[in-house]
């Protein structure tokens, strides 16, 4: 399981809704959230390939999106099992 904090130009660009369409296509559990800071708060929960695969999107983004920064913590441990994936508002 992986928690990312995604900085950047990344609210008001569908962001949250792009992460979750790529992560259904690589079955991959989670969540994705804004933050009142201007920030996106992710967690994915899955085959470790995939979550690779998942973090490199999230580098890019969607179309309109300016991605800065993404924080990574490979050690994030969810206080309650995760399925499917949701986004947060």
């Amino acid at each position: 399981m992986v928690h990312l904090i995604i900085q950047g130009y990344v609210h008001g660009v569908g962001f949250r809704q792009f992460i979750k369409s790529q992560a259904i296509k690589l079955s991959l559990d989670g969540w994705a959230t804004n933050l009142p800071n201007g920030t996106i708060e992710v967690v994915f929960d899955g085959e470790k390939e995939n979550v690779e695969k998942m973090i490199e999107i999230c580098r890019i983004g969607p179309f309109l999106a300016q991605v800065k920064n993404v924080k990574i913590d490979w050690n994030y441990k969810s206080p309650a099992d995760i399925i499917g994936f949701s986004i947060i508002k």
